[in-house]
């Protein structure tokens, strides 16, 4: 028993220590850009030795992927008692507005880190990039409760379509200044209505058929 409680209690440390440096270092970038961070320099502030935040990350990419599992677990955070009551769309949209509301208040930093995250020379960054996206859309689909199993033909098109979704979103919310993000909400109503009327030509597995108004996307 005293083990499991040490472990947790070290488990628990070291993620708040995770916490402290992702928020330090974008902290700094909020000021400087997130291409002029230092690890050296975000030690420093937070009276860290180096080896330390080393042990911790590796880099400043990692620290970027550890920013974008925050937009992960605001995805997956828990839901209203009714959520699983909500049409597919408003459930899709829930969690997707999730992910972006989380990095709202830090849009160009979290911009910043996707262009750094795409530069080509880089290709220890760029080339996961897609990766990164299957597992966000994978995880949008679990959130989201889809009920379509992984490899049926509904749910790869519900893939492709999220897919799209994302993307065209993130163009969106790249430039959104509104008020509560107001502008990009509309586009992904929108797109998600439109979605719906396309997605009831896909059928669901016959195990879990459903009516085509309740169709995703």
């Amino acid at each position: 028993m005293t083990m499991i409680a040490v472990d947790r209690a070290s488990s628990a440390e070291a993620a708040s220590l995770a916490e402290r440096i992702v928020d330090e270092a974008v902290h700094q970038a909020t000021t400087q850009g997130w291409q002029a961070v230092r690890l050296t320099e975000v030690a420093q502030a937070l009276e860290l030795p180096m080896s330390v935040v080393l042990e911790t990350f590796r880099d400043l990419d990692a620290v970027a992927n550890a920013w974008f599992q925050r937009g992960w677990r605001a995805m997956l955070a828990e839901k209203p008692d009714t959520f699983a009551d909500w049409p597919e769309r408003v459930r899709i949209e829930h969690c997707l507005m999730a992910w972006f509301d989380t990095f709202a208040a830090h849009r160009r930093v979290t911009l910043e880190m996707l262009r750094t995250k795409a530069h080509l020379p880089h290709i220890h960054t760029w080339l996961p990039l897609p990766f990164d996206l299957s597992r966000t859309v994978q995880w949008l689909r679990e959130a989201a409760r889809l009920e379509a199993r992984y490899g049926t033909r509904r749910a790869q098109a519900e893939e492709v379509a999220l897919t799209g979704l994302f993307l065209a979103t993130l163009g969106v919310w790249a430039n959104d200044d509104s008020e509560g993000q107001r502008r990009t909400r509309r586009f992904v109503a929108k797109r998600l209505a439109h979605g719906e009327r396309c997605m009831k030509w896909v059928p669901m597995p016959f195990h879990k058929a459903r009516t085509p108004t309740s169709a995703m996307l």
